[in-house]
């Protein structure tokens, strides 16, 4: 099977993952972090775009998990000499991989892949498209946090119209019971933002009831030859920017990293212990190692250890 959007699974898929996460989270815990569940499978990273945390937690799950894991990146790869990915995937299907996790800057990418192969491809981020691994893990970190995922409301503010992560975020946090909505300039919102059925604020006043305020990086890199969508990062900071100050108490901050401190947040905000950047980062690496073990269920002589 594969996971190309976060519409890929249904509410009882994604609790079957929570369940997962939390023996794999157990397992970090332990001096040996290793156990079988993957032996004699072959992992590829295939990442087209730039990526610290993703990648590393990639690549750690299938290590953990005892997976034969090899990274390709475009750089050191022969798509950087002119291959279509269609041959790139087929060449690779030639040593017959079990999981194919892919990170590209087109839209659909993923989904153009897993029709080359019969491994099972993981989307890690298509463009300005979807990036359901992040979904799943913020929605693990929230419901550490709170013991609970219905009911919750999630302000998610910023560069909504080039950010994967919050097209993922919407669909899935709504799928598990969050009052989702969305704050930011209206030159940060994406066209259609009517269809995704959540409802839009251009002012701060928006985050006064929300348990959680769900930060955006600016994606400037994506605004290539493009007016910028806001006049500058300074201005963008002076008016959208989050601080201890504009939090009310008891909110938390979730960002998905890359963070520009002090343009989105400030540096102290990102350091206090109402961020749970990191406690994203450790969720993540748990709740890849589920995905991975889920995306190869079906093979009766998996053992999760």
């Amino acid at each position: 099977m594969h996971l190309l959007s976060i519409d890929d699974l249904s509410t009882g898929d994604i609790e079957t993952l929570f369940q997962l996460s939390d023996g794999f989270l157990e397992v970090a815990s332990r001096p040996i972090k290793k156990v079988p569940t993957l032996r004699g499978r072959t992992q590829v990273n295939m990442f087209f775009e730039a990526s610290t945390r993703t990648l590393t937690s990639f690549e750690l799950a299938g290590k953990r998990l005892s997976a034969d894991v090899v990274n390709i990146k475009a750089s050191g790869s022969s798509v950087s000499k002119g291959e279509s990915l269609k041959d790139t995937i087929l060449t690779l299907e030639s040593y017959r991989p079990d999981i194919i996790v892919m990170r590209h800057h087109q839209v659909g990418a993923c989904r153009l892949a897993a029709r080359y192969t019969g491994a099972s491809v993981v989307n890690a981020g298509d463009g300005a498209g979807e990036h359901p691994t992040q979904c799943l893990l913020d929605l693990y970190s929230l419901r550490r946090t709170f013991g609970r995922l219905d009911g919750l409301k999630v302000a998610i503010v910023g560069d909504v119209l080039r950010s994967r992560v919050a097209r993922s975020n919407v669909f899935g946090f709504r799928k598990m019971g969050i009052d989702v909505r969305l704050v930011g300039p209206p030159t940060l919102m994406p066209p259609g933002i009517g269809r995704w059925n959540v409802p839009v604020y251009q002012d701060l006043a928006a985050l006064e009831d929300v348990d959680v305020v769900y930060l955006l990086r600016m994606q400037l890199e994506r605004a290539r030859g493009r007016v910028p969508p806001v006049p500058s990062l300074r201005e963008y900071s002076r008016v959208w920017g989050l601080s201890r100050q504009r939090l009310r108490p008891g909110q938390k901050v979730m960002h998905p990293g890359p963070i520009n401190r002090g343009v989105e947040l400030s540096g102290d905000l990102a350091d206090d212990d109402r961020s749970l950047i990191l406690h994203q980062v450790e969720s993540g690496l748990a709740v890849r190692m589920a995905i991975l073990y889920h995306v190869l269920a079906p093979h009766p002589e998996a053992d999760t250890g």
